[in-house]
């Protein structure tokens, strides 16, 4: 296939471009680079099966532009981490709805397979009000906090890519399937936006603190990249799955003050763990979530995902990118 990657020069898009490229199909990244970097696809920019145009998703003729040639769209592309999120609302609004209309709209009028990425953000509080649940399924109700809570638009920006997707796919029949990825982690992660492994790790290499927010207990489901675009490709060569919402993540969790103290350990760091209450990073009245857990169970009827990554590995690989290259005596 000829696939076109919205955010193709980030961590999740790169490592896509590399398993499409490495089946055969041809790939062309389209990436602003406000998040994504060149460094990401550097060794495939000579590539004869792989193109590069730096441009926005805002810009419709630039995109339409790419996508025109096309079989088929993975939209990555988005304003993505807390800290940006808390930072700059307007864009993150703005960008993760107006510009998945356009990647929707475009892709109706190439009649292109289309995947649309979500996150398990948009389930906000949904485990919070429901101690008994184990997992949150696809159909489950989702909770967000109140809209003077900057920290809940990036969920309902996200939220509302789904219903545009959906709405496409009823209403013009777009092969459109929709991918909520639970904590995506792994090598070419950047910890500039706050994601909490790569930043951990920074940290602890760095030989400074490392600050938890809260106090530590709340816990999370981290997936390792390689089985978040496994699950991907199989999403994309699997038509009957249009219209659907699948879940992509692993069942593992882990409180945060532990994986914190994990992380130390790995990197035999002297680093300690400071306790910083939310107010005092993200202003007063911020919330999270206790918990956040996939039921995997619709994605794996449909193409058979199971993770084969643990956290384990995800801390082995992602220190191993991290720590500083040893000089080779010659």
């Amino acid at each position: 296939m000829h696939v076109v990657i919205t955010g193709g020069a980030g961590f999740i898009g790169s490592h896509l471009v590399d398993t499409l490229i490495d089946r055969g199909d041809t790939v062309h990244a389209f990436d602003n680079l406000s998040t994504g970097r060149k460094a990401n696809i550097a060794h495939l920019i000579d590539h004869s099966q792989f193109t590069f145009t730096q441009g926005d998703v805002l810009d419709t003729e630039a995109l339409s532009a790419v996508l025109a040639p096309a079989d088929a769209v993975v939209h990555l592309a988005a304003v993505v981490g807390v800290k940006e999120v808390m930072a700059r609302p307007i864009g993150t609004i703005r960008v993760n709805t107006q510009g998945t209309e356009n990647v929707l709209e475009l892709a109706d009028r190439h009649n292109l397979r289309t995947l649309i990425a979500s996150t398990s953000e948009v389930y906000g509080k949904a485990l919070e009000l429901q101690p008994d649940k184990e997992a949150l399924a696809e159909t489950d109700d989702w909770t967000l906090g109140a809209t003077s809570k900057h920290r809940w638009a990036y969920a309902g920006s996200k939220a509302m890519d789904e219903f545009l997707s959906l709405a496409y796919h009823m209403e013009r029949e777009l092969p459109v399937t929709c991918l909520r990825f639970f904590n995506t982690v792994g090598p070419r992660q950047s910890s500039r936006y706050g994601m909490v492994i790569p930043t951990f790790v920074r940290w602890a290499l760095e030989g400074k603190p490392l600050r938890v927010h809260g106090d530590g207990t709340q816990t999370r489901c981290f997936t390792h990249v390689s089985d978040a675009v496994r699950a991907t490709v199989s999403l994309l060569d699997a038509p009957e799955t249009a219209g659907g919402v699948f879940n992509v993540g692993n069942h593992e969790e882990v409180a945060i003050g532990a994986l914190a103290e994990e992380i130390i350990r790995r990197t035999g760091s002297a680093s300690t763990i400071t306790y910083v209450p939310y107010e005092d990073v993200y202003g007063p009245g911020f919330e999270d979530m206790k918990r956040r857990t996939p039921d995997l169970t619709k994605i794996n009827a449909a193409i058979g995902y199971t993770p084969h990554h643990s956290l384990d590995d995800i801390l082995t690989d992602v220190v191993a990118s991290m720590q500083p290259a040893v000089p080779v005596d010659v």
